[in-house]
């Protein structure tokens, strides 16, 4: 619940000193709204509420809230630093924000329908080569072949990740029944609890099937839910573990750059990219609600091009 008192400073900004309990109420009503009807992940419903909260202190009554404020409200974000991005973020942030209220009574009109912000400028990820992909899951392979059960889960994290493209929440998600060995498939729940089908080639078919005869009893507890993924206790494996088993895994691989689960969700889009497959495809595979969200593994094959091309052609 968002309470009257003094906000919290958001992106190093200090917002006044309280919002008012009514402007409060319908914070918590908005939050509430992304909750429940919305269906939005608890990092945007966090990410939203911290935004406004920075909005709506110091706003006496909602009926204040018009353009000028929102646009003030930018610029001194902008003033103060904060990057496109973030500042596009806030504007969205705004925008559903004065939406819901107009639908719900509480604005006359909607301000936040002509408010503008700067177009994040999408940065192109630094991606794995192949080989250093390849090498990644070599030393990784290596390390599983005493059969050692956390090498062996270990292993399977990144020949998933890198197999399928999925998140890293995703991948810990994962129960045992939404494995279908024979097809080579998993079924996996992403953001917005949309529901997609991926598939995974023979390598990883190989150490899930060693995780699942050797590794995973292991690590089974009386009370261990049916995750595919377990840690040391049991528990279904936090995230937090996959990140630094990936992580560890790069940084053993000279020359490559440092990345975690999303970086080889990144190779493994524009590997499949550079290989031929259809952008449709790779959009499916990822999840993407959004064409142009998967487009930007197209500047990434782009630059790589540019790259060989300079370093190459004659006449570059």
């Amino acid at each position: 619940m968002t309470r009257p008192g003094r906000a919290r400073t958001v992106d190093g900004v200090h917002p006044p000193a309280e919002i008012a309990p009514a402007v409060a109420a319908a914070l918590d009503g908005f939050v509430r709204h992304l909750e429940l009807e919305r269906g939005r992940s608890p990092h945007t419903v966090r990410a939203y509420r911290g935004d406004l909260a920075g909005l709506l202190a110091g706003v006496p009554d909602l009926a204040t809230l018009d353009l000028p404020v929102l646009r003030r409200w930018l610029a001194a974000g902008h003033a103060a630093g904060v990057g496109r991005a973030t500042l596009a973020r806030r504007a969205a942030a705004a925008r559903t924000f004065t939406a819901w209220a107009r639908r719900t009574g509480l604005l006359a009109t909607d301000p936040g329908a002509r408010l503008a912000s700067p177009r994040p400028r999408p940065a192109l990820p630094a991606v794995l080569a192949v080989d250093q992909a390849a090498a990644v899951l070599d030393a990784a392979g290596s390390g599983a072949a005493q059969e050692d059960p956390q090498a062996l889960r270990d292993l399977l994290i990144l020949e998933m990740l890198y197999a399928t493209g999925v998140r890293v929440a995703e991948l810990c998600g994962l129960d045992l029944d939404d494995i279908d060995a024979g097809r080579l498939s998993l079924r996996v729940v992403g953001k917005g609890d949309r529901e997609r089908t991926v598939v995974f080639g023979t390598p990883a078919a190989a150490a899930l099937q060693r995780w699942l005869e050797t590794g995973r009893p292991a690590f089974v507890r009386a009370g261990s839910p049916p995750a595919l993924f377990l840690g040391a206790r049991g528990g279904r494996l936090d995230p937090r573990i996959a990140r630094t088993v990936v992580h560890d895994a790069v940084a053993a691989v000279p020359g490559a750059p440092d990345t975690g689960p999303h970086g080889l969700r990144h190779a493994a889009a524009t590997h499949m990219l550079e290989g031929g497959a259809d952008l449709r495809y790779v959009q499916e595979l990822l999840g993407h609600a959004k064409l142009a969200t998967t487009q930007l593994y197209t500047h990434v094959t782009v630059e790589r091009l540019k790259v060989v091309h300079e370093q190459a052609h004659p006449r570059a």
